[in-house]
């Protein structure tokens, strides 16, 4: 399996012959606007997508998408449904979202079956988790989403959690199915008002402590609303002795991994 960050949550799965886009931003840097109203209002994204982000797009087949809805163009934007529009690429999603992307010309393919029960997928199997996407006042206006644990024959487990601060769901979920990879937004994502609405560095240090597999970090760097840097993140993780366990790749940046992980 190999696992390409592109920018912010946007990344491509190989999984066998699949390569599976997730949550796919690809307008031009600065073209979207700012998510803060206060302080420094730097439009979005901040970074242009690498260089080897348009080659390796010509080979997805697949699309997954966490959640979508509510202005979360940061995991679908405009100019991504126009590229999956042309492509007639397949969307996967949750039910909750089909309507809307479908009313957008996208080909979407809802998955039917209950949270954390397994379903088909791409030849071996798919399960949702729940997110929370921030707490209190915030998480009750947020558009919260899921997470997926892919698992194919051959194939290291994956656990995408999507936009989530640390839960007990999240927890839970990680300590029962045990994922061998896990891609954790990291970015410490907040508005002018209210808490982190996905993990920053403590839920991660925490998180990375818990998994007891291999731990991915996104959501870095892209974003007006993500104060965490990779070096915040790189320092963190060593001042708490778990940097053999978090790999924090640069955007363009490809990783493999294989089914038997130390």
């Amino acid at each position: 399996m190999k696992i390409q960050q592109l920018r912010n949550a946007t990344i491509i799965v190989e999984i066998g012959a699949n390569r599976i886009l997730i949550d796919p931003m690809l307008a031009p840097r600065h073209a979207l606007p700012p998510l803060r109203l206060s302080g420094a209002r730097r439009r979005n994204p901040l970074t242009e997508l690498p260089d080897v982000a348009w080659p390796a797009l010509e080979s997805v087949t697949h699309c997954l998408i966490t959640h979508c809805q509510r202005g979360h163009f940061d995991h679908l934007d405009r100019a991504a449904k126009q590229w999956l529009r042309d492509r007639k690429i397949p969307v996967i999603c949750t039910p909750h979202d089909a309507g809307h992307l479908i009313e957008r010309g996208l080909n979407a393919q809802p998955l039917h079956h209950e949270h954390e029960q397994p379903g088909p997928f791409l030849g071996g199997t798919i399960r949702t988790v729940r997110c929370t996407h921030g707490r209190g006042l915030i998480g009750r206006l947020m558009e919260h989403g899921v997470g997926y644990l892919i698992e194919s024959p051959g194939e290291p487990s994956l656990y995408l959690s999507g936009d989530t601060v640390l839960t007990p769901t999240v927890r839970d979920f990680v300590v029962q199915h045990r994922p061998q990879v896990c891609v954790i937004p990291t970015g410490g994502a907040r508005f002018d008002l209210g808490g982190e609405i996905i993990m920053g560095i403590e839920d991660v240090v925490d998180f990375t402590r818990l998994a007891s597999g291999i731990v991915v970090a996104n959501h870095l760097e892209a974003l007006s609303h993500c104060p965490v840097t990779r070096d915040d993140l790189r320092r963190a993780v060593r001042e708490a002795g778990v940097e053999t366990r978090l790999r924090i790749p640069a955007d363009g940046e490809t990783l493999e991994f294989h089914s038997t992980l130390s």
